[in-house]
């Protein structure tokens, strides 16, 4: 059996875990298999086959990292908090051993995370079109280019038309996403037992604009209009697609496999919120 661990190489104290993670695996039989450092060379495809356990550490950006490597595939993951905001994470470094002893004999609690299933078509520059399949645990976000512009899109839920809106972008994002970049936009925050997406516009240029939610079975589309044909960028759990390109549409849907993000029970959830957002802890 494997243990995939993605540490965040740039703290020192994550790289040494990591190393002190592997010692304490092996000698329980298990296999580490680390994730290499992207920044220094390219990250090959991980051979997920035998793979029990993953283990983050790092923040929630390096959990996310954790999440894109292994998709759909439901394997648990269980993070370790190195970082400033530790939301999506569930122990500290002083809780590293234990905690993985505890994933690995599954008596943790599991959290079913819905993740997204991106599809989005994009113009190159010979007026071609490519479209491309991603991942999100988060969500997926339109913005504007490097030169601001204010940009012009269709959005629609299932087929339905909801509106034409103008403005700086608009954020498609699951439960685990509304505490992210939806929620800086002034969308809510969502139980990650809500399985439908939450939409919110990013400084619409009209008061009548506000977030909504949908069912689990809805498909978020975003169509460019071509009466602004202005540059826009897209990303995928703050990764950019299409670089070089430009958005014709993109359709979000919930993906065929959850996120099993590893915790401490049913209420860590609203014990993050409370930490994070409204600095209680403990009570």
């Amino acid at each position: 059996m494997k243990v995939l661990i993605v540490p965040n190489y740039s703290r020192p104290d994550a790289v040494d875990d990591t190393r002190k993670l592997a010692t304490w695996l092996e000698r329980r039989g298990l296999e580490p298999q680390v994730l290499p450092d992207t920044h220094h060379r390219p990250c090959e495809k991980v051979d997920l086959e035998d793979v029990r356990l993953v283990v983050s550490l790092g923040g929630d950006g390096t959990l996310l990292r954790a999440a894109r490597v292994i998709g759909y595939s439901e394997i648990p993951v269980v993070g370790i908090s190195y970082g400033h905001l530790g939301f999506l994470t569930s122990a500290q470094p002083e809780e590293l051993l234990t905690t993985v002893d505890n994933a690995l004999e599954r008596r943790m609690h599991v959290s079913h995370r819905a993740t997204l299933d991106i599809e989005a078509t994009f113009q190159k520059p010979d007026g071609s079109t490519v479209t491309m399949h991603r991942f999100a645990l988060n969500d997926f976000s339109l913005a504007h280019g490097a030169h601001g512009d204010m940009i012009e899109f269709h959005v629609s839920v299932s087929g339905n038309y909801i509106d034409t809106l103008r403005g700086d972008g608009f954020v498609v994002s699951t439960a685990t996403g509304s505490t992210g970049y939806a929620l800086a936009a002034g969308g809510p925050i969502v139980t990650p037992e809500f399985t439908g997406l939450v939409c919110v516009p990013v400084a619409p240029h009209t008061i009548m604009a506000r977030a909504f939610l949908t069912s689990r079975d809805d498909v978020v589309t975003l169509a460019m209009s071509k009466e602004r044909p202005v540059d826009r960028c897209v990303f995928a759990d703050g990764q950019p697609l299409g670089e070089g390109m430009q958005l014709v549409r993109a359709d979000c849907r919930r993906g065929p496999g959850d996120i099993l993000l590893l915790d401490n029970s049913a209420q860590s959830f609203y014990d993050s919120v409370s930490r994070v957002f409204y600095g209680k802890a403990g009570q």
